[in-house]
């Protein structure tokens, strides 16, 4: 689909479950996730989080659910984020998830995640993820995590206790921030009487977050009790304003985003999702002059520039799209996202070695975006190092849950590389997790 393509979704999850139409993908785009740190900043802080090692990040799914797979995650998906009507709902839901992880509820999981910042461990993780999310599957999920499938069935779903804990912890995080905690109320509000339908018909998020009428009248009285205490957050607004406005700019079609690009009030926001818009209709030149004009407004905005490159680069204006990325790096030098996408541009232009090193900067920092992993074995093979061609790709396998084609890479990069090297650990790892998904397979 054009709309899923031109936003470079990553494909995440896709063979480790019964039904590939439910496999997870990661929404990686450098603004959004850098409008949700902004509000979940204040959040992460009032629970004593560290904003900079927490990342919150977006699941391409529709329907409603978030959660936490370990210390370092917090995951929303694209149709929870959508649905949110006000910066303090979605602060929220952040703070909600961040309390699960304060609190300690991990600590119970049947399986430890502490290696899910890995490629094979945050595949495994969010392939469990994606089968109890969708209330079936979870055979698959239990054998991608090397558990049983009775554990596996605990491993998402919080107890009443928990919830009512972080019902608290959260609400008392948002009034600690400045933030209102009648958002908290108005996101229960929308899963309310979910627990009267069927399992297959709830949200995942009521599936993993029992709710109650309990729990309704507690977060409202809690909420209530903070009235008059909070304060305007104009930069909240602003940032919810950019990551809902690029989502739904690129999530929807692009006549909607046309007619509601000014919704949100931000001259600049209403540029870039025209800018997205024109995009998505290959109506390249009024594309560039929406984003020339957002650019106008704020000039030292590297995710503008970003969004620039990335218009000239589908659009195969190579050079140009060099240059606009070029830009953008330099006034975000250590933002992996966009170095990745300033050595997608440079290997596009034939600049093999220059790709490679910022390629290879922005797996340093980021190693859970497969395109970077796709690119660089490219540049690595280009240039004669098959050893680390074949890692990166099973590294990139091993995120998408293709375990099997995983192993099968890690074995020859194990053979090449010098034994006891980071690459040749870096392969183990990969060869230890295919090797355990086989086991559970027989």
């Amino acid at each position: 689909m054009h709309h899923l393509r031109v936003l470079a979704l990553c494909t995440l999850i896709a063979t480790t479950l019964a039904t590939p139409a439910r496999a997870l993908t990661l929404l990686r785009d450098p603004d959004i996730e850098h409008a949700l740190k902004q509000l979940a900043e204040p959040v992460l802080k009032a629970a004593g989080l560290s904003p900079t090692r927490t990342d919150i990040l977006v699941i391409d799914d529709g329907s409603l659910n978030a959660f936490v797979v370990d210390r370092d995650h917090i995951f929303i998906h694209s149709g929870l984020l959508l649905k949110m009507q006000t910066p303090a709902m979605l602060q929220a839901v952040i703070a909600h998830e961040a309390a699960h992880i304060a609190n300690g509820h991990l600590m119970r999981r049947p399986v430890n995640m502490r290696n899910a910042r890995t490629a094979a461990g945050l595949g495994a993780a969010l392939a469990a993820a994606a089968a109890i999310a969708s209330g079936a599957g979870e055979a698959a999920g239990a054998a991608a995590l090397g558990v049983q499938t009775s554990a596996m069935r605990r491993f998402f779903a919080h107890t009443r206790a928990e919830e009512n804990a972080a019902d608290q912890s959260g609400v008392r995080y948002l009034a600690t921030a400045g933030i209102d905690p009648q958002g908290a109320v108005q996101v229960m509000d929308i899963f309310r009487g979910q627990e009267a339908l069927s399992r297959y018909r709830q949200d995942p998020y009521a599936r993993t977050h029992p709710l109650s009428a309990d729990r309704f009248r507690v977060v409202k009285r809690l909420a209530d009790a903070y009235a008059g205490k909070t304060r305007d957050n104009a930069a909240a607004a602003y940032w919810f304003a950019r990551a809902k406005g690029k989502l739904s700019a690129f999530q929807r079609a692009p006549k909607w985003t046309l007619t509601r690009a000014g919704e949100f009030g931000y001259p600049d926001v209403r540029r870039m999702r025209e800018a997205i818009a024109h995009h998505r209709r290959s109506q390249t030149e009024q594309a560039v002059a929406a984003i020339d004009a957002a650019i106008a407004q704020r000039p030292k905005d590297p995710f503008l520039y970003e969004l620039k490159g990335q218009i000239l680069m589908e659009s195969r204006r190579f050079q140009a799209a060099t240059a606009a990325y070029g830009r953008a790096v330099n006034l975000a030098p250590k933002n992996a996202l966009i170095l990745g996408s300033y050595g997608r541009a440079l290997l596009a232009e034939g600049q093999i070695g220059k790709a490679q090193d910022y390629l290879e900067q922005a797996r340093a920092r980021d190693g859970r975006d497969a395109r970077v992993m796709r690119d660089l074995a490219v540049t690595y093979a280009r240039q004669g190092n098959k050893g680390m061609a074949s890692l990166v790709t099973a590294e990139r396998y091993a995120m998408t849950g293709r375990l099997q084609d995983a192993g099968l890479h890690a074995q020859r990069a194990s053979d090449m590389l010098p034994r006891g090297s980071t690459g040749w650990r870096r392969a183990q790892d990969v060869l230890s997790a295919a090797q355990a998904a086989e086991r559970k397979r027989r």
